[in-house]
């Protein structure tokens, strides 16, 4: 593989690890205030929906944007309500969000435009478009510099822009803010931040609901920004994979950030392998390519790389009787 190849093989990483970024830092936020989030698969689905669906009946990619945040948020809350204010089992809430989507934006889809679950094909006006930065002309003609910020840096979507930021604002949020350390202490001590006068529900709500927004955008992404339009799960177990990215970064956010590009490079670098004839091997199997970011998945999951532990008080509900 060359350095160009290289070069656009890490660009198609950074852009399918988009959504992984953004549900795994919707998931670290609220594990990390004790809240097991397993329906970041389905924010995310019902996100892609309903982002494809705004669209498509306004015409505006902000429009779908912005429905898909508020679709996030609700499944937020809803998730939040059946294990923070009922203190109901997070697990099973998570799944039962994740199955809910799954057959809702079917439902939803076929009655909305009869086109068996899917949206209509959304217009340029209705998609993200990517985005030239100021520079690509200039430095076109300097070695390694202006390929790098041609084709790696310039020229992807505002989702892809704004899931790096998140990163950056994650970081900055649990370790420099009031309001982070906050969080982290309701996710390990909640009985210490509960008697400090805080409200330990009211803690875990925001970050609940932070990760409904988040997972909405990462939705948002898939259907109006990398695709042009929904098709029935298209998520594609893209949120377990992040879950898997939270578990392998230890809950913290550029080690985080750091899984989820793997997996955005494993799936670029097998594609990119499809119809390839590597030496002994020969030609790669095309079922063996869409397998390989899944199996990557397994083996991070399986521990190979070292124990995770999580907040002490993670999936544990809280309650002042206790």
């Amino acid at each position: 593989m060359g350095w160009l190849d290289l070069l656009l093989t890490a660009d198609s990483a950074l852009r399918l690890a988009t959504p992984l970024m953004l549900c795994a830092m919707a998931g670290m936020i609220s594990e990390r205030a004790g809240v097991i989030d397993i329906g970041l698969e389905g924010k995310m689905l019902a996100g892609a929906f309903t982002a494809a669906a705004a669209a498509a009946l306004t015409g505006s990619a902000w429009a779908g944007l912005g429905a898909a945040m508020a679709v996030g948020a609700a499944m937020a809350a809803l998730h939040g309500f059946a294990c923070i204010t009922h203190r109901g089992e997070q697990i099973i809430s998570g799944v039962a969000i994740n199955i809910l989507a799954s057959g809702l934006t079917v439902v939803v889809g076929i009655a909305l435009f009869d086109q068996g679950g899917q949206s209509p094909p959304l217009g340029p006006e209705a998609r993200f478009r990517p985005i030239v930065l100021p520079g690509v002309e200039t430095l076109s003609g300097v070695p390694v510099l202006g390929p790098l910020w041609r084709e790696l840096v310039s020229g992807h979507t505002l989702p892809t822009y704004l899931a790096l930021a998140v990163v950056v604002g994650a970081w900055w949020m649990l370790g420099h803010t009031r309001f982070g350390l906050r969080l982290r202490a309701v996710g390990e001590t909640p009985a210490a931040v509960d008697s400090a006068g805080l409200s330990v529900p009211g803690l875990r709500y925001r970050a609940v609901l932070i990760a409904g927004l988040l997972c909405g955008v990462a939705g948002a992404f898939l259907s109006t920004a990398h695709g042009a339009g929904f098709v029935r799960e298209m998520s594609a177990g893209k949120g377990y994979i992040a879950l898997a990215a939270l578990v392998f970064g230890k809950w913290r956010p550029w080690p985080v950030l750091f899984a989820c590009l793997l997996f955005g490079f494993l799936e670029a670098g097998a594609a990119r392998l499809e119809g390839e004839v590597l030496p002994v091997i020969g030609r790669v199997p095309t079922q063996v390519i869409l397998v390989l970011p899944y199996l990557a998945t397994v083996l991070l999951l399986a521990g190979f790389f070292g124990r995770a532990v999580p907040p002490r008080a993670l999936g544990t509900p809280y309650s002042k009787e206790r």
